[in-house]
């Protein structure tokens, strides 16, 4: 086995609300189910019973969720959610899931991730690789042939794993892939811990990591990692970032629309931007 530094942690981000915009941190607590306060909550739509995501509602982008205070393992730790045009609302307001509602347009109601049991997150079949044709991404299929919904993890508000990572260079790398003008910042893509990985912007950097396990602050181990598929998410519009499809197109058409590293805490405990990344293998 070799143990290599492949980089640092040059940010951190929380989402605990969901497919809204969440926020940055200098320091994360994680553990086997993630980060501390990650999708804490969700909205379920009520015409379909179905958990809301950005894949399917592009304007949950126009809300935020930040924790008031650092939560803790045990606890839930009050959110706060800024609604578009600016009025804050708290998660635990009786009227939270009717405010939401009213600024979304779509009657929704506002749940703990402690509920969550077997869900399934809505999509828009037509819609969730943007412009890029579903065969692209699976060969053999069509929009015509997929669901209206995916399953989220066990007991869970995440897509498919708890953990996200994404290096640096490889957003630097794709930039060189495309035609000029789009911007690949890391907030496009949503991950929990974005590395610096230096100079090199030659490749897809997260192929290097599969297989071997990532070590991460005071004793985070980053285990069972795999391809992070992306989706029409990527190319949403948030704060000073406009609609670009190019995002999307650029991971579809040189990388099967993989970008970063879903994966498993494999050990918990703390992380703080700036502390060395190690790849084990």
């Amino acid at each position: 086995m070799t143990r290599q530094m492949i980089g640092k942690v040059s940010a951190l981000a929380r989402y605990p609300v969901k497919s809204m915009l969440g926020e940055q941190l200098d320091e994360l607590h994680f553990t086997e189910r993630g980060a501390v306060g990650d999708r804490a909550y969700a909205l379920r739509e009520l015409a379909t019973r179905q958990i809301a995501s950005a894949k399917k509602f592009p304007r949950l982008f126009e809300f935020r969720a930040t924790c008031d205070s650092a939560p803790a393992s045990d606890s839930a730790a009050r959110v706060t959610i800024e609604l578009p045009g600016g009025r804050m609302i708290h998660a635990e307001d009786a009227d939270a899931s009717e405010l939401i509602s009213v600024a979304l347009g779509r009657k929704v109601s506002l749940e703990r991730a402690t509920t969550a049991c077997g869900e399934l997150a809505g999509i828009d079949p037509a819609t969730i690789f943007a412009d890029v044709p579903v065969e692209k991404v699976f060969p053999g299929l069509t929009a015509a042939m997929m669901p209206d919904h995916f399953a989220l993890e066990k007991e869970s508000f995440f897509d498919t794993a708890v953990m996200h990572v994404i290096a640096s260079g490889t957003l630097r790398h794709m930039a060189k892939l495309a035609a000029p003008g789009s911007v690949f910042d890391p907030r496009r893509f949503r991950p929990n811990i974005f590395v610096d990985t230096g100079d090199r912007d030659d490749a897809f950097l997260e192929d290097e990591w599969l297989g071997g396990t990532l070590e991460v602050g005071d004793s985070v181990r980053i285990v069972a990692m795999r391809p992070a598929l992306r989706c029409v998410m990527t190319t949403h519009p948030q704060e000073d970032l406009p609609r670009d499809y190019t995002i999307l197109r650029t991971a579809a058409f040189h990388h099967q629309a993989n970008v970063g590293v879903f994966a498993s805490i494999g050990a918990a405990g703390r992380v703080r931007v700036g502390d060395p990344v190690y790849l084990d293998r």
